[in-house]
């Protein structure tokens, strides 16, 4: 805790220490230049990136090739699945569940395109909410491809064929990712559709199949779920959640998901899709044994197999800045590129695909820019899949642990014994804590239940400022509460002993 605010108070008095001129806007003096910053790109990373620089003083220019502002997070990721995934659990807990509550209702019907209206209302008053945000810290927004076409210029091509070069002292990268293509299967956005086209859908499928169980099949695939559709899930994994979920989670994870109507066939590929009329035949054969073959038939397939770095038509190849064999544009801890002036963040760097990981890559690379250290701890940030329960976890897996030799010790506590989630009726899952066994300190907490997303801020908190098992065990938390249970599950790894289980 205290290297940490120490590190703080390094970083505010190292900006502190800058000239009065050069403090936040290091290159103003340049009258070469257009801008002293551009950045390509305005997804989350991006934006918000574009935004600090302005209010650090940096004359600031953003390129975005799309027509609205805020990349596939607000237009066609996060912000519109998760107002399809509020909205469909409205409408399961109206037709499946109010009755258990004392609630009777008749004739309860979806209305799909006001649904899709609700979600197009969220999208478009956050999209152009951060217009508003651009005009109101003067970042000056650019309308076109990017291009960098020299160390210190980038070309932006609109639409119409036009061009607009932006002389400018530095350049961030901020382009982000798009869906990864499955060989053989062309998406038509109709019924057979990537990430974008199933928040589009213009009835609810039959059948849907999922081609990947990871965060954006489970995701879209609990919203067709909940709303009448059959869905199977396809995943080569065995396991569900993807990369980096902790295995006793994504094993209780499945089981509830199935509960709640969703198939699986774990260890299996896809090899093909045929569509004839209105039905689209799936090829699926077990990864172990390619004798085991069968065919699944749906009127929709959603292709989930993963998002790539979006770092085509940059002009890297031209300016000399190589790419990794996913695509990845490799940075240094300043997120600086083979060219210094040149930086990178977010989607199209290694680590993990997260809006909230590209922001604070985004606030601290300005940072740096204007003069002051640069630091991110990527132990620290929080990985969510937002389906009923929600599924959160920060730090280390038991798997990590024990593949690099750490001892350490386990807390858990479910939710079944936690009174707010009993009186809600939302039991399912359990909160687990890891603990090293020698120093007490946290590395890693893994939640699913109600909730999960906005309780493991506190566990990233804690984790942030090298709390110990003992030091959340000993906060009083509001009781009843479903946070208590993080409690009782540190107190569990802290004493060996939780007190309401």
């Amino acid at each position: 805790m205290q290297a940490v605010a120490a590190l703080r108070q390094v970083r505010v008095a190292s900006l502190a220490r800058l000239p009065a001129a050069l403090q936040w806007r290091t290159y103003s003096d340049s009258a070469q230049h257009d801008a002293d910053l551009v950045v390509i790109g305005s997804g989350p990373g991006g934006y918000v990136a574009a935004i600090k620089a302005a209010q650090l003083g940096l004359k600031t220019v953003c390129v975005e090739k799309n027509e609205t502002l805020g990349g596939t997070c607000l237009n066609v990721g996060c912000i519109p699945s998760k107002a399809l995934l509020h909205n469909s659990h409205l409408y399961h807990e109206a037709v499946h569940e109010f009755k258990n509550r004392g609630i009777d209702v008749e004739g309860v019907k979806l209305n799909l395109e006001q649904m899709m209206n609700t979600k197009k209302k969220a999208v478009s008053g956050l999209t152009s909410g951060v217009a508003y945000l651009f005009k109101n810290n003067k970042v000056t927004h650019v309308k076109g491809h990017g291009t960098i076409t020299g160390t210190n210029e980038v070309t932006a091509t609109a639409a119409d064929g036009s061009k607009e070069v932006i002389k400018t002292k530095n350049i961030l990268i901020a382009t982000g990712s798009e869906v990864t293509p499955f060989p053989g299967i062309e998406i038509d956005e109709d019924t057979i559709v990537s990430s974008t086209g199933a928040l589009s859908l213009k009835q609810v499928p039959k059948k849907l199949v999922l081609i990947g169980a990871g965060v954006i099949g489970l995701e879209l695939g609990s919203v067709w779920s909940r709303l009448g559709a059959e869905v199977t899930a396809v995943e080569f994994l065995g396991h569900v959640g993807g990369v980096g979920i902790d295995a006793e989670v994504s094993k209780n994870f499945q089981r509830i998901l199935g509960k709640q109507g969703i198939k699986f066939k774990l260890g299996h590929k896809v090899t093909g899709a045929e569509r004839s009329g209105d039905n689209i035949s799936v090829s699926v054969e077990n990864v172990k044994d390619s004798s085991k073959k069968e065919t699944l038939d749906c009127d929709a397939l959603l292709v989930c197999v993963g998002r790539r770095p979006y770092t085509d038509r940059l002009g890297l190849e031209k300016m000399g800045i190589e790419r990794d064999e996913k695509g990845r544009i490799p940075v240094n801890s300043r997120f600086q590129t083979v060219i210094p002036n040149i930086h990178a963040i977010g989607d199209c760097i290694h680590g993990p695909m997260l809006a909230h990981k590209a922001e604070d890559e985004g606030i601290v690379c300005v940072e740096g820019i204007a003069g002051g250290p640069v630091h991110i701890d990527y132990n620290c940030v929080p990985s969510v899949i937002y389906t009923f329960p929600e599924v959160a976890w920060v730090g280390k897996t038991e798997e990590d642990l024990k593949a690099d030799g750490v001892e350490y010790k386990v807390g858990k506590f479910p939710f079944s014994a936690n009174s707010r989630a009993k009186t809600n009726q939302e039991t399912d899952g359990f909160v687990k804590v890891l603990g090293d066994s020698a120093t007490d300190r946290m590395l890693g907490v893994h939640i699913i239940g109600p909730g999960a997303g906005e309780m493991i801020n506190e566990a990233v908190l804690a984790m942030e400022y090298g709390a110990s098992c003992e030091d959340l065990a000993r906060v009083c938390h509001a009781h009843p509460t479903c946070s208590e249970a993080l409690r009782e599950a540190n107190l569990a790894a802290y004493c060996g002993k939780a007190i309401n289980c």
